[in-house]
């Protein structure tokens, strides 16, 4: 059998883990029910194993440069001996394949989380993260600036002033540009296609968009926009129920379907697809995000709308919205 290319992407990003120390008793079970799903599965997590013991067996320092970067702090490190473990256990083509087709970087960031985990932390400089589900960042702290890089997800940020001295500025760098901080409190959301979602609740913001600095833009509290490499489009406002998703609710006031769907995606390990015929729709009211199961049977529960999970081909669940047969 050959193993598919997310299959072997998975088995890596199952390894990595478990070089982190003792795995959380759930995740330990997602790991071995992972792997008594599907024969594939199995026989990628068999390469891994194989893998490892030629690693064992190797000269001492070529062994222990290995073992150093397994265990390194999450950044270059890790992603290098991730990628040299695919090569030896699927083969190049493969992991050129992983390389194209799911960014490396985002399994060895620095901060992550899983679909349906909020995580919440302080950073050296008292700044405090609130990270959404499937989000993860790199942090990058130097002498003139400290910087961090969304990779995906979402991440309300409170800035505290910094000690250092001289002072230094606080930044959030996405595929779009980079968001300044300008004393603040605002989230940042990595949207698909590469554009980023910015609300400030507190202070101000600027936007300077990756290959047009020159239009940069300040957002005040109270407005959001969505940072394009191009440019920055206009200013709207922006509520404070946006941020409820940090306490475990998705409040929606008029949300379109389809937007309302992408923020329950951090939360469901199916996907979540909005059929064309029914992404008109406007949605309102609270929901709990920790229940997907509860807030998709409520929206099949609306007059002209229909919810229906789907087994496709390669294993994964599919739920679409669509609209109800007449």
């Amino acid at each position: 059998m050959t193993v598919p290319p997310e299959v072997a992407r998975r088995a890596v990003e199952w390894w990595l883990l478990l070089q982190d120390g003792d795995l959380p008793e759930p995740q330990r079970r997602a790991w071995q029910a992972w792997r008594a799903a599907d024969a594939l599965h199995e026989q990628a997590w068999q390469h891994i194993a194989a893998v490892n013991e030629r690693l064992a067996g190797l000269a001492p320092p070529q062994q222990a440069a290995i073992a150093r970067a397994a265990l390194a702090p999450r950044g270059p490190a890790r992603r290098r001996v991730a990628q040299t473990l695919a090569v030896l256990a699927f083969g190049a083509g493969v992991a050129w394949q992983l390389e194209q087709r799911t960014p490396w970087r985002t399994w060895v960031a620095d901060v992550r989380t899983a679909r349906g985990e909020r995580r919440r932390l302080v950073l050296e400089d008292g700044t405090q993260l609130v990270l959404n589900g499937a989000s993860a960042l790199d942090i990058a702290y130097g002498p003139a600036l400290r910087r961090l890089r969304l990779l995906e997800g979402e991440v309300l940020i409170t800035t505290a002033p910094d000690s250092h001295q001289p002072a230094r500025g606080f930044a959030v760098q996405t595929a779009a540009g980079e968001a300044q901080a300008l004393g603040t409190r605002f989230a940042v959301r990595a949207l698909a296609g590469g554009d980023t979602w910015v609300g400030v609740f507190e202070g101000a913001v600027r936007l300077t968009p990756r290959d047009a600095a020159a239009s940069a833009l300040v957002l005040p509290a109270g407005r959001q926009a969505t940072l394009q490499a191009q440019g920055v489009s206009a200013p709207a406002a922006v509520h404070e129920d946006s941020t409820a998703w940090t306490e475990g609710m998705l409040v929606a006031r008029g949300l379109p379907l389809p937007d309302l769907l992408a923020a329950l995606q951090p939360y469901s390990a199916a996907r979540l697809v909005c059929a064309p015929e029914v992404a008109h729709l406007r949605v309102s009211g609270t929901y709990p995000l920790d229940d997907v199961p509860r807030v998709l049977a409520a929206l099949g529960a609306l007059p002209g709308l229909r919810v229906r999970t789907l087994a496709r081909w390669w294993g994964r669940q599919e739920v679409v919205a669509e609209a109800a047969p007449r």
